[in-house]
């Protein structure tokens, strides 16, 4: 069966888009719930005027990313982690940590858009890719300071004259 989205759909595709689904999916989701309609010559025509709206939403969600991706570029966060007697340090910091401190700044942006290999728990700067948009990507600039943290001392060496030999058992 052949609809016309009238929203985006996750998977399926963006509004005003001609896709092909299973008959059942089409007649007993799409169509009741309002987010499609049926293919026919007179909706085909409507296309045009779905797609008019898409392009305007496109372009005004591009240049509101573009203008967050600016704000972004600007800041710069300072997170403090704490660490133990030892240095142990004790949690980690995380894109959702790194998206409240921006939503702090007054930056509010998704935390899964924020590409964080892993948690963050060693004193340093780093800088952060934030995916916005597909064409928008902006980055996050972070110092991070671990306070408690015991700088690690070298380890004295082990010379053999310094143990005492032990009398061999008779």
């Amino acid at each position: 069966m052949k609809v016309i989205l009238a929203t985006k759909i996750e998977g399926l595709g963006c509004e005003a888009d001609l896709v092909t689904v299973k008959a059942g999916y089409g007649r007993n989701f799409l169509i009741p719930q309002g987010l499609a309609f049926e293919a026919t010559p007179a909706n085909r025509r409507f296309i045009n005027m779905l797609q008019k709206k898409r392009a305007e939403r496109e372009a005004a969600e591009l240049a509101n990313f573009k203008e967050l991706a600016a704000k972004i570029a600007g800041i710069k966060i300072e997170l403090k982690l704490e660490a133990g007697e030892k240095g142990k340090v004790f949690g980690a910091i995380t894109n959702q940590q790194i998206a409240e401190a921006l939503a702090a700044q007054g930056v509010k942006i998704d935390r899964h858009a924020l590409d964080l290999e892993k948690p963050l728990r060693k004193s340093g700067d780093y800088e952060i890719p934030a995916k916005l948009h597909p064409d928008v990507t902006a980055t996050v600039r972070l110092h991070l300071e671990v306070v408690g943290e015991v700088p690690a001392a070298p380890e004295p060496a082990e010379s053999p004259a310094a143990e005492p030999e032990k009398p061999a058992a008779e």
